[in-house]
């Protein structure tokens, strides 16, 4: 079912039902809702996310999006379903967090790639602890595009908020801090006490300054030699606050000198066409804050980029971005 809004699945693609293994038997991807702001320590408004990424299109809702650039279409290409909104009451950060970790989980035992909508940034926990449960601890990487680190310890009183789930995935063992990479990070949070803890996790942290000083196609290099050593699977999981705010401007702390629209969108489709990717989430969209649906356009294509590379790496065949659209013109 649909929490907030209208019932309607990811540009309209087929239905499953989680309860119904049968349902998605055959799935490549299932698309999961997770509306869910109750970790926001900031501007809420989350818990829309999932409605306006599935929705937010000028083309119809009819289950097809042929990529001009991988001449795949992600939606036919691929048995991708999707299967509503898991029900998450944001006043019971607890129970929310577990009854989506369980969603997840079904997914991937069933042998599909799980692609959850968000929501804040909580739902990491259950997004990637759900799949590690399954394909096993410690083998699974990460790759967390982020304005910010997520790795705060109690925040308000509480274990759970959209500023932490990536130390409690650390801490938990589901995933191992040596094959944690963040690529975007700017600005003044954490402090030097989070830092040292995350230095000592031996995680990877890629600030926006040394982005631009070695270039973000350098750092993703780097980061996907770690991300594929001795890891079975890697979790993409997109903090759409990764851009910069003129970019995605709906988001509930933005932070100024992020990534581009178009530098975000083609790491995604990197990653998806060289990385065996067992996970994604999108995060962090707020539409109340959103202007001419500019935020949540972005999150809807970054799905898209997405499911085409994935599409594509399952061809086996090389792509070419030096190929022209026309052949032969």
């Amino acid at each position: 079912m649909a929490m907030y809004g209208p019932d309607v699945t990811f540009l309209g693609v087929p239905r499953c039902d989680l309860d119904d293994p049968s349902s998605y038997a055959d799935a490549d991807v299932v698309v999961v809702g997770a509306p869910f702001d109750g970790g926001t320590s900031h501007r809420p408004g989350t818990r829309f996310g999932p409605k306006a990424i599935r929705t937010t299109d000028y083309l119809g809702q009819h289950g097809s999006r042929p990529s001009l650039a991988l001449r795949t279409d992600g939606l036919r290409d691929l048995r991708v379903l999707d299967a509503g909104d898991v029900e998450m009451f944001s006043g019971d950060a607890e129970r929310s967090l577990t009854t989506l970790r369980g969603e997840v989980a079904k997914v991937v035992r069933a042998g599909a790639i799980p692609l959850i909508l968000g929501g804040d940034h909580s739902i990491a926990f259950p997004d990637a602890g759900g799949v590690a449960d399954v394909l096993g601890h410690g083998r699974v990487s990460m790759i967390h595009f982020d304005a910010h680190a997520d790795t705060g310890d109690i925040e308000f009183g509480s274990l759970w908020g959209h500023g932490q789930p990536m130390r409690r995935l650390i801490e938990s063992g589901a995933l191992r801090g040596d094959r944690f990479l963040q690529i975007g990070l700017r600005g003044y949070w954490p402090g030097s006490d989070v830092l040292k803890w995350m230095a000592e996790q031996r995680m990877r942290s890629y600030e926006m300054s040394e982005i631009v000083a070695r270039g973000l196609s350098s750092c993703l290099t780097e980061a996907f030699e770690i991300a594929t050593d001795d890891c079975d699977g890697v979790f993409l999981s997109v903090d759409i606050d990764v851009c910069d705010p003129g970019h995605a401007p709906g988001t509930g702390t933005p932070e100024p000198g992020g990534l581009s629209a178009r530098e975000l969108l083609d790491s995604v489709r990197r990653i998806c066409l060289e990385l065996p990717v067992v996970g994604i989430d999108v995060v962090e969209v707020s539409p109340p804050y959103d202007h001419a649906d500019i935020t949540a356009a972005l999150a809807n294509r970054v799905v898209l980029e997405a499911l085409s590379a994935i599409a594509h790496r399952r061809t086996g065949e090389a792509w070419d971005p030096l190929r022209p659209l026309l052949d032969g013109r």
